[in-house]
């Protein structure tokens, strides 16, 4: 009986112990760099011959690079991901006293500076999130930036709806989950904003799709039981934004 008992427990903290190992605690950040009047072609050339290879040189993963499809403020989106924070302190420090970095911005920045303004925020991937890497698909796939602002207290819920509905029901009408993530700044929404992309076929392809996963009996049923439980809205009045973009030619993710 001890045997048993003593095989059951180190079976159960293997399980426990694979379940960790698979859980994705990567420090990640987006960043969005506003290019300079007229620089948007110049900046991605930066990043296609230079700057995304000496980030792998350090220690990032590139994820992906992308611009919006409608892009009046010559926007640049990309996704990276280090094994914590402190290692992302560390390669962004060693990565700007590259010489080779050095040189090629210099050089870029000759006729001027290539971004006007540059955001960056620090993200968590949630416990449903599928599995984030880089990836290729062809044709080359649109992608939603999603951002969604949770009413007060509700977070929790939001996910959890997410995590027992709303994937499934994305996957179901063609909609592909690429990555989930919640900030872990207050500054950029921690504890009250949900962040994630979606790949489609196409522009045209996406409204479809939303379209039928809107009128989907089991995603009203979701909704409402959702809500019922919370006393209303999950989300905030115009909580919901959502741009569609492109990814860049040497992007990682296409």
């Amino acid at each position: 009986m001890k045997n048993i008992l003593t095989i059951a427990a180190a079976t159960l903290l293997s399980v426990l112990a694979a379940t960790a190992a698979e859980k994705d605690t990567r420090c990640y950040e987006m960043r969005i760099y506003y290019a300079a009047p007229g620089k948007l072609d110049a900046l991605n050339a930066r990043f296609r011959d230079h700057t995304c290879k000496l980030f792998e040189k350090h220690g990032m993963a590139n994820i992906g690079y992308w611009m919006p499809v409608e892009n009046a403020d010559n926007k640049l989106v990309y996704l990276l991901a280090y094994p914590s924070r402190e290692a992302r302190e560390a390669s962004w420090k060693a990565f700007m006293a590259d010489s080779a970095w050095q040189a090629a911005y210099k050089a870029s920045e000759v006729n001027g500076k290539l971004v006007a303004k540059a955001e960056s925020f620090f993200l968590a991937a949630t416990d449903f999130s599928p599995e984030v890497k880089a990836a290729v698909a062809s044709p080359a796939r649109v992608f939603e930036l999603r951002t969604y602002t949770a009413s007060p207290g509700n977070l929790d819920n939001l996910l959890a709806r997410f995590r027992d509905h709303t994937l499934k029901l994305f996957e179901k009408h063609g909609i592909a989950n690429f990555g989930y993530w919640t900030p872990t700044e207050k500054k950029a929404g921690a504890g009250e904003k949900l962040i994630y992309l979606l790949a489609h076929k196409s522009k045209d392809a996406a409204v479809a799709a939303f379209t039928a996963f809107r009128a989907d009996p089991a995603w009203v049923a979701a909704r409402k039981a959702s809500e019922d439980k919370a006393g209303g809205p999950l989300t905030v009045q115009d909580g919901v934004k959502s741009e569609f973009l492109a990814p860049t030619d040497y992007s990682p993710t296409k």
